[in-house]
């Protein structure tokens, strides 16, 4: 059954990498995971562009685990020597885009979710949703699926992880900031100099070190990542605009870190864009963490985001690929990754249901 699952897995794979699915126009991928339910004989629903489904003995008295992963993908970058939506085979490798970011996750956790859906007596529902707009962190993908699926007591995330346990995972807080200065002409003398005045805050940005550390995650992580000031030569701005990116380890909620930064730093103004991307973590002591050692999967935290930034509950990271291949040229999975990566997810399941 396994090897018929993975099969029918890759080959879904291979449709998805062939049919363009940016973030919000994830239809015809949707389509695609619709018929897969449709061949295995599952009754599924879609809400948008998300396709979902529950195990057939769902028990209301039980507590409920979510299978994720996402269909959506960013756009293909200028460095691709080949086709990003054609699905090629060479060495083991199925390349395309989508494949590894996180097409083989997404179809390994349906594979995972077939396997289980007709069974008996389990000790915990599963729900599956194929999810959109995880890429842009849009406002119609998994978050707006918590309201529509049964509650969710805990959930396994599919992202590339080489089938590790990402056991947190930091969250992100984005700041537009503000320097503000003495406008006026280059020619006169001018002591209150916004771009000058930067200079100070720069430095108080790259030296400030949050006091939590955490066990998984280490230290909150900030980077300034964009410098913009000025329009004409001849003329002293205003103001100068920042932009600072924050990696926010589980000992901190997103609201500290902003109540932390409108406190202390040395900024005219610091806003966040938005505080929703927390951080995410499994208890280590968690069945699924504990099964997952047991079959010897290492555990780590995670620097990148997922849509475990938008769950209300214990979250495990885990699926087959290499994070460090998404998002890159001529991205690719290999296809023993899927076959491991359904036969470890089965494997851990049943020790857990």
């Amino acid at each position: 059954m396994i090897e018929k699952l993975t099969t029918k897995a890759i080959a879904l794979l291979k449709q998805l990498i062939e049919t363009q699915s940016f973030s919000s126009e994830e239809g015809p991928a949707a389509a695609h995971i619709e018929q897969w339910f449709i061949e295995q004989n599952i009754p599924f629903n879609r809400t948008q562009h998300n396709v979902w489904a529950t195990n057939k003995y769902f028990d209301d008295s039980k507590q409920t685990l979510l299978l994720n992963s996402h269909h959506d993908t960013v756009k293909p970058n200028n460095g691709y020597t080949k086709d990003p939506f054609k699905a090629i085979v060479e060495d083991g490798k199925l390349y395309g885009l989508g494949s590894n970011d996180a097409g083989g996750c997404l179809v390994s956790l349906l594979a995972t979710f077939a396997y289980f859906y007709n069974k008996k007596g389990l000790n915990y529902n599963i729900v599956i949703v194929a999810s959109a707009e995880e890429e842009s962190s849009g406002d119609n993908g998994l978050n707006s699926m918590l309201s529509v699926i049964p509650k969710v007591d805990v959930a396994i995330v599919g992202e590339p992880t080489l089938m590790n346990l990402a056991v947190a995972e930091k969250g992100l807080v984005v700041f537009d900031a503000v320097v503000k200065g003495t406008p006026g002409h280059a020619a006169h003398p001018n002591n209150d100099n916004a771009i000058y005045n930067t200079i100070s805050v720069l430095e108080w940005f790259k030296n400030y070190k949050f006091d939590k550390r955490s066990e998984a995650l280490g230290e909150v992580k900030m980077t300034i990542t964009q410098i913009n000031a000025g329009k004409q030569h001849n003329a002293v701005p205003a103001d100068v605009k920042l932009v600072v990116d924050v990696r926010v380890n589980d000992k901190y909620s997103n609201q500290e870190i902003v109540n932390i930064l409108q406190k202390e730093s040395p900024c005219g103004s610091i806003i966040p864009r938005s505080i929703k991307l927390n951080s995410s973590s499994i208890p280590i002591d968690h069945p699924l963490v504990v099964a997952g050692v047991e079959i010897g999967r290492s555990t780590y935290g995670s620097p990148t985001l997922s849509d475990q930034a938008v769950l209300n509950c214990p979250s495990l990271k885990l699926g087959p690929g290499d994070s460090t291949r998404s998002h890159s040229a001529d991205e690719f999975i290999y296809l023993n990754e899927i076959e491991e990566g359904i036969k470890i997810y089965i494997e851990l399941l049943e020790k857990v249901l």
